[in-house]
């Protein structure tokens, strides 16, 4: 099942194609079998209109030409735009372009827009549709002004607008943008690959359809797949078991730091850690912030510790994660404020010391911000415990510098600081990554919009530390946290704050385990 959801590099998709034209399936049928895939798609969304398809020099322009077949041969009005003569095209696509019987538009390096405009400022009422088959996945650069300001118009002049592979100017593994058009549906093949579910990129490619050409799963061999789409077939094979005969010991305890000067973080995250199924959940809070707690909670346990200075406070949450009962603890929702960012050290140092199974949110990453080699070593002191780590942008940041273009983007980021942490990473936003340490890592695109509200993420790292408390490997229960937390935000729709969230998880569980 995993092999459905798995995000193939350029590279890996290039050895899949390899190994299938070894075993037997040549490259003329794959392209063959992706521009009817592609056609296909578009007769299926579309009634026959008149049609540009804009041919790339390589293989993703070899496709372009099947779909411009496929289509004149049901009745379809189709020009071709080509960026070279045909005479210049080498392998499968000069023999499919050889095919072609149609009008074709052949562009020069200079005129671009002049020449490619006459294909397309004939639709009447914008009513034509453009096929983009310039360049597949593997470019990884800006596109050429003429080039990218031929697709503008393009897509200007167009009702629709359908990418082979993806929007050319879109970079395969990184989800990087440079020069793409937007377009409304995009038909990649066999696999997807990271820059279908990343940001920016899966803003341009609208719907995507992942076309069957013949290419058999173990073309890709077992172990080499890396990343793939967030889905419950990921996780759902480790999460807790409800025994008949457990108890509330059986099924965890978890324990937050509560701070001070905004209550209202950590009882969403100790809300969420007992609604994702932790037995017992305990909010850990100064002594003089425990009569706000305690009246604000039923089920939640609330434990003071002594508030003299930040040092008794950590020695309080030491003694209490003692007790071997307590298998994982959340510092950072509301940490910081009124106790400063030494004494929030002094917390993570603590819940790090007790060798539990620990979650780092918020204030307790913002107070490691000029020091993060100090926290990869505070975290690597007790490698068979984990550890995840739950930024947001700014403070990835503020740890690790902003992600910008060219740098391999949130993907490759978020793995490279779970490999240097020797921790989880979930790298927050609306692709979500989710990188351990040993290279594997999801990308969560099941959420809403609506999550960009205050206190989302406290619930969300809530849901992390349930999980853990109960048992689930850190990765998995990291990615199974991040699905539920956007399938409760999809429920719940437009009005959601995040106090709706922890109420809405029973409705997603008891989807994913029907009675």
């Amino acid at each position: 099942m995993l092999d459905e959801h798995a995000l193939l590099t350029v590279t890996q998709m290039r050895q899949a194609d390899q190994a299938s034209m070894a075993s037997g399936r040549s490259g003329l049928m794959l392209m063959e079998a992706a521009g009817q895939a592609v056609a296909r798609a578009i007769m299926h969304r579309w009634a026959p209109r008149p049609v540009c398809v804009l041919c790339g020099p390589g293989n993703n322009g070899g496709d372009g030409w099947v779909v411009a077949q496929r289509l004149q041969s049901c009745g379809w009005p189709v020009t071709v735009v080509s960026l070279v003569p045909r005479s210049s095209l080498q392998g499968d696509a000069a023999v499919v372009s050889h095919q072609w019987s149609g009008p074709v538009t052949v562009l020069d390096a200079e005129n671009h827009l002049q020449q490619g405009a006459e294909a397309w400022t004939g639709f009447q009422a914008d009513e034509g549709l453009v096929v983009d088959a310039l360049f597949g996945a593997g470019l990884s650069r800006t596109l050429d002004a003429p080039v990218a300001g031929m697709l503008q118009q393009a897509r200007m002049h167009a009702c629709a607008m359908v990418a082979v592979d993806v929007p050319s100017g879109v970079w395969g593994d990184s989800g990087e943008v440079g020069g793409a058009p937007r377009c409304d549906l995009t038909v990649t093949f066999f696999r997807m690959k990271p820059a279908h579910v990343l940001m920016p990129s899966r803003g341009y490619c609208g719907e995507v359809v992942v076309a069957d050409i013949g290419i058999q799963p173990d073309a890709v061999p077992e172990g080499v797949v890396q990343a793939w789409d967030n889905h419950p077939d990921l996780w759902r094979h480790c999460w807790p078991a409800l025994g008949e005969a457990g108890h509330k010991y059986d099924r965890g305890h978890a324990v937050v730091w509560g701070g001070a000067r905004m209550p209202g973080a950590a009882r969403l995250s100790a809300r969420a850690a007992a609604r994702i199924g932790a037995g017992l959940t305990t909010l850990c809070v100064p002594l003089a912030a425990w009569p706000v707690h305690a009246a604000a909670l039923d089920s939640i346990m609330v434990h003071g510790v002594p508030d003299d200075d930040a040092d008794a406070m950590a020695e309080g949450l030491t003694c209490l994660l003692h007790d071997a009962r307590h298998r994982a603890v959340l510092v950072g929702p509301g940490a910081g404020a009124g106790l400063g960012m030494p004494g929030v050290r002094a917390l993570v140092a603590s819940a790090l010391h007790s060798q539990r199974q620990v979650v780092l949110d918020a204030d307790a990453l913002t107070a490691w911000q000029d020091a993060p080699d100090m926290l990869a070593q505070a975290i690597q002191q007790w490698p068979a415990r984990e550890v995840v780590l739950t930024p947001h942008d700014g403070e990835f940041a503020r740890l690790w510098g902003p992600i910008r273009m060219g740098d391999g983007g949130r993907l490759h980021r978020a793995r490279w600081a779970a490999r240097q942490m020797g921790a989880v990473v979930v790298l927050k936003g609306s692709d979500t990554v989710v990188a351990a340490p040993d290279g594997r890592a999801c990308v969560n695109r099941h959420a809403s919009p609506t999550l960009a509200t205050a206190g989302a993420g406290d619930v969300l790292a809530g849901l992390v530390v349930g999980l853990l408390a109960q048992g689930m490997p850190a990765w998995e229960a990291a990615a199974a946290a991040v699905w539920v937390h956007g399938d409760a935000a999809l429920r719940l729709g437009r009005g959601l704050v995040a106090d709706d969230l922890h109420g809405m998880v029973p409705s997603v569980l008891q989807a994913l385990w029907p009675r």
